[in-house]
């Protein structure tokens, strides 16, 4: 009931006209850029961060969950309709939905993606609601040595369980470490890695790290990759609503599509990919019409958009409860904390309880307003796909060096904005993922700072991080984490028989 009540008074703070307003250009924005092809919500923060020295933090945050809402509900957009995932999320919903499409079932795909992804978005807003006061009562445990422990465990599952590559992952991990260490030392009053530089000494700022790795880096990348042509659009053909056929095979994949999403979204190593393919797969066992799947089976497009959307949820209950980000886009949106000087974690309920509870109600009437966006004004959305893709990378780039500048006027950081950012260039070309390097940014003078004091708290004696049950536990796990994946692939590797001895 205490959450109830709470979430009452967030309604209070989301109905407020301003706030209201705030929520409808995050959905819109965030459904368009979820159309574009190779833009993303992560990117779409990054190159906003700067409002964040103008806006009030209940409207900006208000925004930026509605651009990642709504960025989930656009993806499918492009899946279904050009068969290009506007989000690595929804690929698999391009397997079946663009099927379904060049059979002139556009409609169906679309209206089910969108109504799935109310549903999965309504449930999983609902488990943020009940299930984060509980991760808050279960955090307040938590002393400096479980913290770095905690934060251990998301460097390991975020930077060398995800990705193709354990080295890679902890490379990205290691470059963002460096990058939140270079300042003033808090304790000594020494400073690290400021190369003489006096606009060092109060660090680097996250915001020209962000917007230099996932606006500049990610958009010369895309362009990078720019192929002369067109990818067909296919038409939509026929109604976007959905017979009552349709309707029976598609809402129990929304349920399981949820029950898969928010789950795995609240883990450190979540992510939406995971859930979307274990919905797919789950889906095709599952189905009556196994001879559909590859050639358009809806529950192909249900299911995946379901769990991705209950994913996006999911992601936000470790951010705000443990100030831990499991993806990308949380990892910018935990930036843009920071700028505001508020710190997420189980504090945050109590020390900012307008700003959270706002924010989770924003969610659902946000669900409400891409569901009216996304099924009547499909049409509109789809002309989006026309729009020349050398025009979009230009304004993306002339975005962030403006919102870069006018964050201090300091020509240092357009160097930092532009030097990070072909980093990010190579980052991506070379296939090191992107966003360790923001988690470590943030968590590592996080992390620093907890094991300081840990180490402070026990005179010195290592052994505080193994004798407390908590901490303990949570090395191991990310011992486990680390050291799973080889073994694991050892086991596979089938044993090489010995040769005969010659007679």
């Amino acid at each position: 009931m205490e959450a109830f009540a709470s979430l009452m008074g967030g309604f209070a703070v989301a109905l407020t006209p301003e706030n209201l307003l705030w929520s409808l250009l995050g959905v819109t924005l965030g459904t368009a850029i979820g159309v574009l092809p190779g833009l993303g919500p992560g990117l779409t923060i990054a190159l906003l961060l700067p409002i964040t020295y103008k806006v009030d933090p209940t409207a900006a945050f208000i925004l930026f969950a509605g651009i990642y809402y709504g960025a989930m509900y656009g993806g499918s957009t492009t899946s279904i309709l050009l068969n290009t995932p506007g989000e690595s999320a929804t690929i698999v919903t391009a397997l079946e939905g663009n099927k379904m499409a060049r059979g002139g079932r556009g409609g169906a795909a679309l209206a089910t993606a969108a109504i799935g992804s109310f549903v999965a978005g309504t449930l999983g807003t609902l488990g943020i609601t009940f299930l984060a006061p509980m991760v808050v009562k279960f955090a307040l445990v938590f002393g400096p040595a479980d913290y770095f422990a905690l934060m251990i465990l998301a460097f390991v599952t975020v930077s060398a369980v995800l990705g193709s590559s354990a080295i890679r992952g902890l490379t990205s991990l290691s470059i963002g470490l460096f990058l939140g260490f270079v300042g003033v030392d808090l304790q000594t009053g020494q400073p690290r890695f400021t190369f003489g530089l006096l606009e060092l000494l109060d660090g680097i700022n996250v915001i020209v790290v962000a917007v230099g790795i996932f606006a500049v880096g990610e958009t010369l990348y895309v362009a990078s990759r720019y192929r002369y042509g067109r990818d067909e659009i296919v038409p939509l053909k026929g109604s976007i609503w959905m017979t009552k056929e349709e309707w029976r095979r598609s809402w129990k994949p929304w349920l399981r599509g949820t029950l898969f999403g928010f789950p795995i979204g609240a883990l450190p190593a979540g992510g939406a990919e995971i859930p979307t393919f274990l919905s797919y797969y789950t889906e095709k066992k599952l189905t009556k019409y196994p001879e559909e799947f590859g050639k358009g089976a809806i529950e192909g497009v249900a299911g995946p958009e379901a769990a991705n959307n209950a994913s996006a949820a999911g992601v936000l209950v470790p951010m705000l409860t443990l100030g831990l980000p499991t993806s990308a886009t949380a990892a910018i949106m935990l930036s843009a904390f920071q700028s505001y000087g508020i710190n997420p974690g189980p504090l945050l309920f109590q020390t900012q309880p307008q700003l959270v509870w706002g924010l989770i109600a924003s969610l659902f009437i946000g669900n409400v307003m891409l569901l009216v966006l996304n099924l009547p004004m499909i049409a509109i959305w789809v002309k989006m796909l026309k729009i020349p893709a050398p025009l979009l990378y230009a304004g993306v780039l002339v975005f962030a060096t403006i919102g870069t500048y006018g964050i201090s006027q300091s020509p240092v950081d357009l160097v930092l904005l532009y030097a990070i950012g072909f980093v990010g260039f190579a980052m991506r070309r070379y296939d090191f993922p992107t966003a360790p390097v923001i988690i470590g940014m943030i968590l590592g003078p996080m992390a620093e700072q907890n094991l300081r004091q840990a180490l402070t708290i026990s005179a010195g004696d290592w052994s505080v991080f193994f004798t407390r049950p908590l901490s303990a536990a949570l090395l191991a796990l990310a011992l486990l984490a680390l050291v799973a994946p080889h073994f694991w692939e050892l086991m596979k590797k089938p044993r090489l028989e010995h040769p005969p001895a010659a007679l």
